[in-house]
Formats: structure tokens, sequence, C-alpha cells
């Protein structure tokens, strides 16, 4: 080896003269040439073409995402059974998140969208499986509809499939305090008072979020992460920064009334934690314009997680073919 390093010193000394117009007669270009190659003994005895691929269970293992632990999750907001639902980012925070106790804030399942058309990819069905597997394994799954699943409201104090559906629910954090869990469409006067104005609404707001997923369809194409220009494009308007401030005030009012010191709520898809008339206010977001969910970590602090960036991408539709037809 020493010789070796040694002649390729020689060899590149004759060749620099030679670019500088000194030639040396003793070095042809096959000897330059053969001083960087590696001694014969060292050369892989079988051509790279030829050799045996190597079997993958005897490769190293790429190191998996890290999965976090909570006291509680909050999720709503979902919408499954429209084509807005990010499902895919909602399954990948599932498989990384796991808690004492879950939380379904209502919306969960659009049942305003299905009564309209037929519409569930296989997607959404793995997030229900999801759930219902979480609820299997030992975390507490508490079920608390909305306005879009207010049929699931009848069966108030009834569990499926061990998940149990309540009206609402108080969660006591490990600080001791008393959250009211409620959707918060009980609390809007448009829901309530004006039925067809929030027909009309929601239609539109799903003409924008048609917008929103082909936007971002286009970002990721380009290596951004998701960004909900519908969210954006709410709270330009001034009328509804105006509403989600007295649906806050009417949140923590009713909190109050019920002793309690704050509350978790869904419905106005805009994450957020904050003081409120003295009370704690907490909106877990949605999954379909900010990809978010509120958590209690283990220490009773309350903290908003958003999941735009998947941790585990799901294979292309052909390579998950080509793997289907392996397994078979």
């Amino acid at each position: 080896m020493v010789q070796a390093i040694r002649s390729a010193r020689i060899s590149l000394t004759r060749v620099t003269q030679r670019l500088r117009g000194r030639p040396d007669p003793t070095l042809s270009m096959s000897a330059a040439l053969a001083a960087f190659m590696p001694p014969p003994t060292e050369r892989s005895a079988t051509p790279p073409a030829l050799r045996e691929p190597a079997d993958p269970a005897t490769l190293p293992a790429s190191p998996e995402p890290p999965t976090h632990r909570y006291r509680a999750i909050w999720l709503s907001d979902i919408h499954l059974g429209t084509p807005g639902c990010q499902a895919t980012y909602l399954l990948d925070f599932l498989k990384h998140n796991e808690s004492d106790v879950l939380y379904l804030v209502g919306d969960i399942i659009d049942g305003w969208q299905l009564r309209r058309g037929w519409y569930w990819p296989q997607s959404h069905n793995d997030v229900v499986q999801k759930l219902l597997r979480k609820a299997r394994k030992g975390t507490e799954v508490i079920y608390v509809p909305g306005n879009h699943d207010e049929a699931a409201r009848q069966f108030d104090g009834m569990a499926f499939g061990d998940i149990t559906v309540r009206e609402d629910a108080v969660h006591v954090t490990a600080t001791g305090k008393r959250l009211w869990v409620v959707h918060g469409d009980l609390f809007d006067g448009v829901v309530q008072h004006a039925k067809w104005l929030a027909y009309l609404g929601d239609s539109l707001y799903t003409m924008i979020l048609a917008v929103n997923r082909h936007f971002n369809r286009a970002r990721a194409r380009l290596g951004f992460d998701y960004w909900s220009l519908s969210q954006y494009l709410k709270h330009q308007v001034k009328n509804a920064v105006s509403y989600i401030n007295s649906f806050e005030h009417a949140m923590v009012d009713e909190a109050r009334r019920r002793g309690c010191d704050g509350v978790v709520c869904g419905h106005i898809h805009k994450a957020e934690i904050r003081d409120v008339d003295g009370q704690l206010y907490c909106n877990d977001g949605d999954w379909v314009e900010s990809l978010s969910a509120l958590v209690e970590t283990m220490e009773g602090e309350l903290q908003i997680v958003y999941w735009t960036t998947l941790l585990d991408p799901p294979a292309p539709a052909g390579r998950r073919r080509r793997a289907a037809n392996v397994a078979a």
C-alpha cells in the first residue's frame, strides 16, 4: 500500500511537469493512469453488476420517527366524507402521538356532505380503523358530536367499539384545572337560528377548500409544506374576526357558569390557547385547514400541535401496487 502511494506521488509529479511544458520521456499515459488504480489484490473479483443483491434483512434499519406520549389529545373538525379532509396527515399524526385519553370534539364525520353525495376513500376508512384500534389498545376515546355529525347526539352515554359518546365532558388536567369539553355549535347563532345560511356558508366553504387543495398540491410538488389558503383568507375578513371573538366570549361565559376553569372546543377551525375574561379558552383547530390538535403534556401543560409535515410520507401508488404484488 505504501509503495502504491509512493508510485502515485512520483507519477503525479511527472504529470505536473508535463503540463508545465517539461515532458518526461520515461512517463507513458498508461503508466500515469495505472499509478492511480488500486493494486490488483485490492480490486473486487466480481464485477458490481454480477454481485448478488444485498438481503434487506441484513441492512441497517432506518431510525423510526419518535412517538410522543400525552395525558390527553383533543381532535375536532376532521370532516371525514369530504374531499377537504386531510386524512393522510391525520393518520400520520395518530401514528406518532399516543395519549391516555383521546377526545373527538365534533364534526368527525361530515353528515351534511355525505347527504349531498357519497365520498369515502380508503384513507377515511383507515382513520376510523385507527381510532377504533387505539380504543381497543387501552386509550380512553370520548366522542363529543358536533353539528355536522349531530345525529350521533341521540346516543349520548352509549359506547360503540370502546368509543363512548358524550354530549359534552369535563376534563381535569394534571394541575387540577377543570375544562369543559364541547364542540361549540350550540353557541353559534347562525347554526341555531338560520340553518339555511349555515348550509349556504358550508357550500361556499367547500368550494374554497377545493381551491385550497389544488393550491397545496402545487406547493407539495415544489417541495413546500402544507399552508392553508382558506385559513388565511378567512382571517383577513373583519366580520369573521368579530364573529370569532363573540364565539370565544360566549364559550368561556358558559364554562364559568358550569363551574369550570376553562373550555375546550372546536367548530370555528381556529386553533387557540388564551385567556378570555379570566377563563382559559382552548380551541383544537381542525383537519381541513390548520391541521392542528390540542394536547396536554404529562406535566399538565396545554399546547397546540400543528402537523403540516408528514413523518412517514405514503409511497407512490405504483410502488404500493408492486409491494402488494410481492407480498402476494
